[in-house]
């Protein structure tokens, strides 16, 4: 929910309160289609909106690539805050997805993290934002 917070602001800015909430339910619904394409055996209810959290990380990534984001480092007992180009944040989150689905497949499911919804939440995010966008009209003078 932190990053929901934290870019979903900017991606309902840019579609609309609207547009924002139906591209979030559609990449909630894809994720949760990607973990049972690729996990068909499990018997183990999905739960949650970290998928369509993924989605919105996907859109962030494409529509502002180069924006900062302000993230707390640990350094012993000092703490302190430094501006991290979002593609190194969210770039980083979506290698651990991808690098722990794959460390997921095949062992015994006991219940957990749904990585490949994440992974599918991400891509459609990523692929689809520019269609989900409105058509800019002409300003005439």
């Amino acid at each position: 929910m932190l990053y929901l917070w934290i870019f979903g602001n900017n991606i309902e800015d840019k579609l609309g309160h609207i547009r924002f909430l139906v591209f979030y339910l559609f990449c909630g619904i894809i994720a949760a289609y990607s973990y049972a394409f690729t996990n068909p055996q499990s018997t183990i209810p999905m739960i949650g909106a970290s998928g369509a959290v993924a989605g919105i990380l996907g859109a962030y990534l494409l529509l502002f690539p180069h924006a900062r984001v302000h993230t707390f480092i640990f350094l012993g007992f000092f703490i302190t805050t430094i501006k991290i180009p979002a593609l190194i944040v969210i770039g980083f989150w979506a290698i651990i997805q991808l690098i722990n689905g794959l460390i997921s497949t095949g062992l015994r499911e006991e219940g957990g993290v749904a990585w490949f919804a994440h992974i599918g939440g991400f891509l459609i995010g990523l692929v689809t934002i520019k269609l989900w966008l409105p058509r800019r009209t002409k300003q005439w003078l």
